[in-house]
């Protein structure tokens, strides 16, 4: 159900309508009762579906073209990676409420430049970190929230495909400009360890480029302040992808078997409708019954964010924290040594 708002319906630009704007954000503003009204592309099929999907809906070339025709009550930066830091800021600078697409930046420096001018313009910034409304996450929240693990000393995230013939797009080639999967899964890994475990001391990383000109070979290992190891992959030559989420503790493990990002041979362990995941303790096992909430719960935030005053769906703190960790990780790649993040964790963390 859409959120109310005195009759008013959230309205949004969408900067960029490729596979972030229209596969992504689309169904979910959608979902959400909000209403696109402005698209930048130059692209004319992405034109033609963006009038198909919207209709009345006004199409920009550039993102200048928009802020001088139209003012959205929130402007949504899908476009490429490498722009974003760009985007953000006319968008900032024009000061219509900004979301950013994952990451919020190609590097630490950018995310905090963008969050400083979002502090310097009092402008509204936040960052579409969707995953944190995955089944998944929210429900593994509650378990630990519900202490059934006891002390997590290790959590594990996988985000692995059997992809051998890479696709021909930007985000497998654009090396240096925000392509890669550091850059492109990495975000929703780290963010999702930091927002369960807190603050990140330390950084070991393994990076490789085996099919594609950007790494396509994640691993990441964050020492948490709070004591917790996270292990994390993203990888995209992987025959057998392994179990998606698991959670170790003193009194048991949290599971998740599969994804449908990434079909592997776990699958056959899923629990059933209606449950995420599994309680398990050697070999006894319990089904998880999923947690309230869904991946449209970000826009209904948002709604409430812009036109009720609410609180940021994502403090984008988190952004910076996050790309303090994604480039400690390339730093301890190319060292072979446990590198720092540049600043401590995010604000949600525990």
């Amino acid at each position: 159900m859409a959120p109310h708002h005195a009759g008013r319906t959230l309205t949004a630009g969408l900067v960029g309508y490729g596979m972030a704007g229209r596969q992504f954000h689309t169904p979910l503003l959608r979902e959400a009762g909000c209403r696109v009204t402005d698209v930048v592309t130059t692209d004319p099929g992405r034109r033609a579906e963006a009038d198909a999907d919207w209709p009345g809906v006004s199409v920009h070339p550039d993102l200048t073209a928009l802020l001088e025709a139209s003012r959205p009550d929130v402007l949504v930066v899908a476009s490429p990676t490498g722009r974003h830091v760009e985007h953000a800021l006319a968008g900032l600078d024009a000061g219509i409420p900004v979301v950013v697409d994952k990451p919020l930046a190609l590097d630490h420096a950018g995310a905090a430049a963008v969050v400083g001018r979002a502090e310097a313009t009092g402008t509204p910034l936040t960052v579409f970190q969707n995953r944190r409304w995955d089944a998944e996450q929210l429900t593994l929240a509650r378990v630990l929230a519900e202490g059934r693990l006891g002390d997590v000393h290790r959590f594990e995230r996988r985000w692995e495909r059997w992809r051998p013939v890479p696709k021909n797009r930007w985000r497998e080639n654009a090396v240096g400009a925000g392509g890669g999967l550091l850059l492109d899964l990495g975000p929703h890994l780290v963010d999702a360890a930091m927002q369960l475990f807190g603050p990140v001391t330390g950084v070991r990383a393994e990076l490789r480029a085996l099919t594609t000109p950007t790494e396509d070979d994640v691993f990441l290992a964050l020492d948490h302040a709070s004591g917790t190891v996270s292990h994390l992959w993203a990888a995209s030559l992987v025959g057998a992808p392994g179990p998606r989420t698991r959670a170790l503790g003193s009194e048991g493990a949290f599971l998740v078997p599969g994804h449908e990002d990434s079909p592997g041979p776990f699958d056959v362990l899923a629990p059933g409708d209606g449950a995420t995941g599994w309680l398990v303790r050697g070999t006894e096992s319990t089904p998880v019954p999923t947690a309230a909430g869904g991946p449209a719960d970000f826009y209904r935030d948002v709604a409430r964010w812009v036109l009720d005053g609410g609180a940021a769906p994502v403090d984008p703190a988190d952004a910076v924290a996050t790309a303090a960790v994604l480039d400690a990780a390339r730093r301890s790649a190319a060292t072979g040594a446990r590198e720092s993040p540049a600043v401590s964790g995010p604000v949600d963390g525990p």
